[in-house]
């Protein structure tokens, strides 16, 4: 099974230093628990080193661990009927721990709780493309393979996401 990272030119743990905490955050924006997202990673990495054989190499090793993970996410709503809503402080040092660009440099804390809270509202169809795009920087092609859609149809959510979000911040101004 160690030979499967070093095929990917990674060992165990490097694969873990590397993609852990990007595949937390993503499987926190899903389930809003951070245990369970804590869970969910080490399931994710569980899985990696049970079926690395079922890698195919078509996609990047980024990809696949991200799939997987959006898949146990998934998996764990269904299986949960009462969905917690709990803080997104998670998401919140996600943004503030981004490289400032120009616009956010111009955002207060505020501004920053205001627009997680807004993605965070936001249909999980359009929330995680926002989230796999602009936080964890998938190229389209990337997401699109991850959530086994069509790279028409990221585009589309991700222009469809930026509508919602800019609508819901336009009310409350």
């Amino acid at each position: 099974m160690k030979g499967f990272f070093r095929i990917a030119g990674m060992n165990y743990e490097d694969v873990i230093t590397e993609y852990g905490t990007g595949i937390k955050q993503v499987a926190y924006s899903y389930v809003k628990d951070k245990q369970i997202a804590e869970d969910i990673t080490q399931e994710t990495f569980i899985r990696c080193l049970t079926k690395g054989n079922k890698f195919k190499r078509e996609a990047s090793l980024r990809t696949w661990l991200y799939q997987i993970a959006i898949n146990l996410s998934k998996d764990h709503l269904r299986n949960v009927y009462n969905k917690r809503v709990t803080t997104n402080n998670e998401l919140v040092q996600s943004i503030e721990n981004k490289t400032p660009s120009a616009e956010s440099i111009a955002l207060t804390n505020s501004d920053k709780r205001d627009i997680t809270d807004y993605i965070l509202a936001l249909p999980e169809k359009y929330r995680e493309i926002i989230i796999l795009f602009y936080f964890k920087e998938f190229k389209t092609i990337e997401i699109a393979k991850v959530l086994n859609i069509s790279e028409n149809t990221v585009k589309t959510r991700l222009r469809r996401s930026r509508e919602l979000l800019k609508e819901g911040m336009d009310k409350n101004e």
